[in-house]
């Protein structure tokens, strides 16, 4: 259960929030996007909180504004970017964590990259998932602004994901430099799922995700300034 629920304004209406706290107030904080299909209660995201948490991480997820609506049909990028930013605002304003972390699932994630490529300031960038191609069409490359992202980057995603064909990805990243982290889920698929075939169960794929976060969350010293979130 949720810690605290936020009504946070965006645009015309407003969609809701939700922080699951870490025990720590002032453990970092991670602005969490839901993927096209998704809401911030589908079965994936509350289970990638649920391994997160405990980080430890104060984590923000949130409704866009369609899935606030119950529609199907998906926002443009641009007002999925803005309610992004209509969220770190509000959770700045409650939260006293000084090292702040966007990103997301799937398109959660993309919408987050692309926020801070376009210059949206904060300290690191957590994308499970990333959608690096729609689903059987490996040539329409998601990539062309990843260049632009200055912040560390931790990618996760699953050797099965339709949308990320393992070798297209690894060919992208080898162009993005250190600042990027790449962490490949054995037989996981685009939803972290695994088969009864591959030995491991989906639980023990999810602890691999927060075992890998943890790690990535080291390089963040406290004693050490924060790039800060928010426009540049």
């Amino acid at each position: 259960m949720a810690d605290a629920t936020w009504t946070v304004p965006v645009g015309s209406g407003s969609v809701t929030a939700l922080l699951d706290a870490a025990d720590d107030p002032a453990a970092p904080a991670f602005v969490f996007a839901h993927g096209a299909g998704g809401n911030m209660m589908d079965r994936g995201l509350v289970a990638a909180t649920a391994a997160l948490v405990g980080c430890p991480l104060n984590i923000v997820r949130f409704n866009f504004p369609y899935a606030e609506r119950h529609r199907r049909r998906v926002d443009p990028m641009t007002s999925l970017m803005h309610c992004i930013e209509a969220v770190v605002g509000v959770a700045k304003g409650e939260l006293s964590t000084r090292t702040w972390i966007l990103g997301g699932r799937s398109m959660g994630g993309r919408a987050a990259s692309m926020l801070v490529a376009d210059g949206f300031r904060c300290d690191g960038l957590l994308l499970l998932a990333y959608p690096l191609h729609p689903a059987d069409h490996p040539e329409r490359l998601r990539d062309s602004h990843l260049p632009r992202i200055e912040a560390p980057v931790l990618c996760v995603n699953g050797t099965r994901d339709a949308l990320c064909r393992q070798d297209l990805m690894s060919n992208v990243v080898r162009t993005l430099g250190d600042r990027w982290t790449m962490r490949w889920l054995k037989g996981a698929d685009h939803s972290f799922h695994v088969t009864r075939a591959s030995g491991h169960t989906d639980a023990e794929v999810f602890k691999e995700v927060a075992e890998t976060t943890c790690a990535w969350l080291a390089r963040f010293d406290a004693r050490q300034p924060s790039a800060g979130c928010g426009p540049s």
